[in-house]
């Protein structure tokens, strides 16, 4: 099931305006999960931090021993040639992808240069400025390094958050806010997760539990740049039940409010939506 609409497939060298059969059966990827993607965006006729998206989903291809086949620099002019597609009020998700296609004779380890790549292009609207989420907690935590992969943006990894969304949407919430092995704060299950205190901004430190995500650096760049005062911290549960604002930061909607942790409940405060103004101040210069 597609997420978006007017969608438009590379795949096989070259463009198709459908959403393209691209797996067999038998492909390792198929039946093994061995499929990696990254997701930018495309907006106002620009396509933001683009380069390091598409340079992300060859390290993440590399962390599942599936070989890349496109350099950075292709994987973008691929992707900006389909754009030319849209029209100039479509956004648009940019989401390319492999997958390996043989195993070796366990079946099991994927086979070098045996790699299928496509990028898939979605009209997927961005955030509604008043979009905002509440966050509930969940039993289920973000995996380690020795037991998955996530230092990779990999497939196999979501079945994971799907189980958090569905777990804290039965009790009326949007978002889950998740811990790692340690007990301590991670991310949420779709997205990274600043809070602000007194002024200061928190965010959880990376520590191999989760992707820090390349609009979360972004984001501090912005701040810091601003004169704001951001720290990457370990942070708990009760550091965010006493937070004075909460949002999360992903490529899907850039910033989004949270308004509610459990019990707590948040305003869309200043900082929330200054980092939500200078992002979109940012994006006009590039």
């Amino acid at each position: 099931m597609s997420v978006g609409t007017h969608i438009r497939t590379y795949f096989n060298g070259a463009w198709h305006d459908e959403d393209v059969a691209i797996m067999r059966a038998a492909d390792h990827g198929s039946w093994l999960g061995t499929t990696v993607f990254d997701g930018a965006r495309y907006f106002d006729g620009r396509a933001p931090d683009l380069e390091a998206h598409c340079a992300r989903v060859n390290a993440s291809a590399e962390a599942l021993m599936i070989t890349p086949t496109q350099s950075t620099e292709q994987i973008v002019d691929i992707a900006r040639e389909g754009l030319k597609a849209y029209g100039p009020d479509e956004a648009v998700y940019i989401r390319p992808m492999y997958w390996a296609l043989d195993g070796d004779a366990s079946g099991i380890v994927p086979k070098p240069e045996a790699t299928g790549f496509a990028i898939c292009l979605e009209a997927i609207p961005m955030a509604d400025q008043n979009a905002s989420t509440t966050l509930g907690r969940t039993r289920f935590r973000r995996p380690v390094l020795e037991d998955n992969v996530v230092n990779a943006k990999a497939g196999c990894l979501y079945p994971n958050n799907a189980r958090m969304l569905t777990e804290v949407r039965a009790r009326g919430f949007g978002n889950a806010l998740v811990a790692d092995a340690m007990g301590n704060v991670a991310e949420s299950a779709t997205a990274n997760v600043f809070m602000v205190k007194d002024g200061a901004v928190f965010t959880p430190i990376p520590n191999g539990t989760f992707l820090a995500g390349i609009t979360r650096a972004r984001h501090m760049t912005n701040m810091r740049a601003d004169g704001m005062e951001v720290h990457e911290s370990v942070l708990g549960f009760a550091d965010f039940a006493d937070a004075d604002e909460v949002f999360l930061s992903g490529n899907m909607m850039k910033v989004t409010p949270v308004t509610a942790f459990e019990d707590t409940q948040y305003q869309v405060g200043p900082v929330t939506r200054r980092v939500r103004e200078m992002y979109w101040d940012w994006a006009a210069t590039i």
